[in-house]
C-alpha cells in the first residue's frame, strides 16, 4: 500500500512513522515549505498524545528536549506579580505527565524518527488531486505526478488538500477572532530574569508571554483580540501597533522584533467539518481538527490523532471502512476540546476589567492545596476515553535503518 501525506507538521510526522515503520506501507510525505519549520512556540504536550508517544517510544527524546517550566506569572507593566499558577498543580492531576516543548523541537524528534525509506520532500505540495474507486493520482506544483491508495491532508488549518477536494476554506475555518504571533530574538538581561518562568503580560484584549529558551535567545509568544481575521501584510508592523503601549520588558522586546519572514502569525481558528473523509482522501490534525492555541493540546491530539488513523488502517479490511472508523472514535474527543476552547477564550484573553479580576481569583484558587486536582481536570476534560480505548495496536520495535540514540547515531538528542 502506498501512501501520500501532504503535510510534514505533526500530525503528518506522526502518520507516516505508524504507516511505514508498523503496517509496512511505501510512504511519502510533501511539505510545501523550503524546508523543516523554525518558528513557532511553547507546547505543553500531555493527555492522549502523550500516550501514543509513550507507545511509539518517543518520550525519552521528547523528556531531553523539554523545558522545566516552573510557573506561569502574571505580570503588570513594572513586572510585579498580579497572578502564579505553578505548572505541578496541572502535573499532579496527570501522573506528572506534563511536559514543555518547542513545536519545532517536537517536529524535529518525529521527523528524525522516519525510516529513511521515507520520502520527505520540501517545496512541493498539490495542485490537483483526482480520485478513483481504487486510489488517487495527485498532480504536484512542480508538474510531477504521485500515484497513492490514501491521500492524508495533513496540511495545517490552511490545508491545501481540504480547499482542494472539500471546497473553500471560508466553509470550514471558524475565527476565534483572535489573532497570534511567535518569534525568537536575543536578550541576555530578559533571558536572566525570566529563568524558568513563563511570563505573560496581565492585560486587556491582548497578552504578550515570554519565556527563555536554551541556547540563550529569548521566545515571543502573542495573542490579541482581532475581530477580522485577515492577516496583516506586515506582521511586525501590526505587533509594534497592538502591544507599543505594553511596559515591563515588552518595548525592548517589540525593537528587537525579526523581519516578518521570521515571524510565524496567523489567526486563532478551528477547523470544523461534517466529514473528515471523501473517498480515499482524509484529513488529520489541524486540517479536520483544530482546536485553537487557547485550549493547550492541539500538538497532543495532533499526535493522538494520527495514531488512531493508523490503528485503523491496520485493523479495517478496507481502506474507507478505516477512515470511517477513525472518525467515529476520534471525533468525539476533538469536538469536546473544540467546546472547551470556544467556552474559555475570553478567560485566555479577558476583555473587561471583571474577566480580569474573574480570572486573577481563578488562578489564586488553583494554587491552593487541593485544587490542583480541579484545575487539572479543566486542562484534560477532553481526553477521555483514554487512548487505550481507542487504538489496539502495540509499540512496535525500531526499524533497522532508524537512527537509536542508544547507539549514538544522529538524533535530535545528539
Amino acid at each position: 500500500m502506498r501512501a501520500v501525506i501532504c503535510g510534514a507538521g505533526i500530525a503528518g510526522l506522526a502518520l507516516a512513522e505508524r504507516l511505514h515503520n508498523v503496517l509496512g506501507w511505501e510512504v511519502v510525505v510533501l511539505e510545501k515549505a523550503s524546508g523543516p519549520r523554525t518558528e513557532g512556540h511553547l507546547v505543553d504536550f500531555f493527555g492522549p498524545g502523550d500516550d501514543a508517544a509513550e507507545a511509539m517510544g518517543m518520550l525519552p527524546w521528547l523528556e531531553e528536549l523539554r523545558y522545566p517550566v516552573s510557573e506561569a506569572a502574571f505580570l503588570d507593566d513594572h513586572g510585579e506579580p498580579r497572578a502564579r499558577l505553578r505548572y505541578d498543580a496541572f502535573a499532579r492531576p496527570l501522573g506528572g505527565r506534563l511536559l514543555s516543548i518547542m513545536r519545532p523541537d517536537l517536529e524535529l524528534v518525529l521527523r528524525e524518527r522516519l525510516s529513511f525509506a521515507v520520502g520527505l520532500r520540501f517545496g512541493v505540495g498539490p495542485a490537483r488531486i483526482d480520485q478513483s474507486p481504487h486510489g488517487v493520482r495527485v498532480a504536484l506544483t512542480d508538474g510531477s505526478t504521485l500515484d497513492a491508495d490514501l491521500l492524508v491532508g495533513a496540511d495545517g488549518v490552511h490545508s491545501t488538500v481540504r480547499a482542494l477536494v472539500f471546497g473553500d476554506e471560508g466553509r470550514y475555518v471558524r475565527h476565534l477572532g483572535y489573532h497570534t504571533a511567535a518569534f525568537t530574538f536575543d536578550d541576555p538581561k530578559a533571558h536572566a530574569e525570566l529563568g524558568d518562568r513563563f511570563c505573560l503580560t496581565d492585560t486587556l484584549g491582548r497578552r504578550m508571554g515570554l519565556y527563555a529558551l536554551r541556547d540563550g535567545r529569548v521566545a515571543a509568544f502573542a495573542v490579541h483580540r482581532a475581530t477580522d481575521p485577515r492577516l496583516p501584510d506586515d506582521p511586525r508592523a501590526a505587533l509594534h501597533h497592538e502591544y507599543g503601549s505594553l511596559g515591563w520588558l515588552v518595548p525592548r522586546e517589540l525593537a528587537s522584533c525579526p523581519p516578518p519572514a521570521r515571524i510565524y502569525y496567523d489567526q486563532v481558528a478551528q477547523a470544523v467539518l461534517r466529514s473528515w473523509s471523501r473517498g480515499r482522501v482524509v484529513l488529520v490534525g489541524d486540517a479536520c481538527q483544530a482546536v485553537s492555541l487557547v485550549v493547550a493540546q492541539g500538538a497532543s491530539l495532533a499526535v493522538a490523532g494520527a495514531y488512531v488513523l493508523a490503528d485503523q488502517l491496520a485493523v479495517a479490511r478496507r481502506i474507507e471502512d478505516a477512515l470511517a472508523g477513525y472518525e467515529r472514535l476520534w471525533r468525539p474527543v476533538v469536538a469536546r476540546r473544540q467546546c472547551a476552547a470556544r467556552r474559555i477564550a475570553r478567560w485566555f484573553v479577558p476583555e473587561t476589567p471583571r474577566q480580569q479580576r474573574l480570572r486573577r481569583a481563578a488562578l489564586h484558587l488553583a494554587g491552593l492545596p487541593g485544587a490542583g486536582r480541579i484545575a487539572g481536570a479543566g486542562l484534560v476534560g477532553g481526553q477521555r476515553p483514554p487512548l487505550r480505548r481507542l487504538a489496539a495496536v502495540p509499540a512496535m520495535p525500531r526499524m533497522p535503518d532508524m537512527p537509536d540514540i542508544t547507539r549514538g547515531e544522529a538524533s535530535p538528542l545528539s
